[in-house]
């Protein structure tokens, strides 16, 4: 059975997508921790990050820390979050954010409702960012 996350990839449900390539996506979160928090999905469907292969555990912590270095500079931010839950959605995923405290991990203070309009500019932001940084190749049009 697909996940919510397979849905998004294989463009059944909408999503914000500032990263696709043959292994690995990225795509704007739903509920928002801050501007710009971004999910790191692998196309393999895996429930629990202990449970994936090594070298895609690999490629999502790299994407991760690509995404993370875009955001710190395009939302200047003194870093980037870095999580794995993995409850809310059975599929491996990472979260990115940039983050200026240890408050800024709280998950209770999401933004249950973001402005859609604003989540376009965040995610435009962001493929701007990365394309500026060298990986033009990867980052999808919209």
């Amino acid at each position: 059975m697909s996940t919510l996350f397979t849905k998004i990839i294989n463009g059944d449900i909408p999503g914000r997508f500032v990263w696709k390539d043959e292994d690995v996506v990225a795509f704007l979160s739903i509920a928002p921790l801050a501007d710009g928090h971004t999910l790191v999905v692998p196309r393999l469907e895996v429930d629990r990050w202990t449970d994936a292969p090594a070298e895609v555990m690999g490629k999502v912590t790299a994407v991760a820390q690509t995404i993370g270095k875009a955001l710190v500079d395009e939302f200047a931010s003194a870093r980037a979050g870095l999580l794995v839950a993995g409850y809310e959605v059975d599929h491996l995923h990472v979260h990115v954010w940039p983050s200026n405290s240890m408050a800024d991990y709280d998950f209770g203070a999401v933004d249950q409702n973001p402005d859609p309009e604003k989540l376009e500019a965040n995610a435009e932001r962001i493929r701007t960012a990365l394309r500026d940084a060298g990986h033009a190749e990867f980052v999808p049009a919209s």
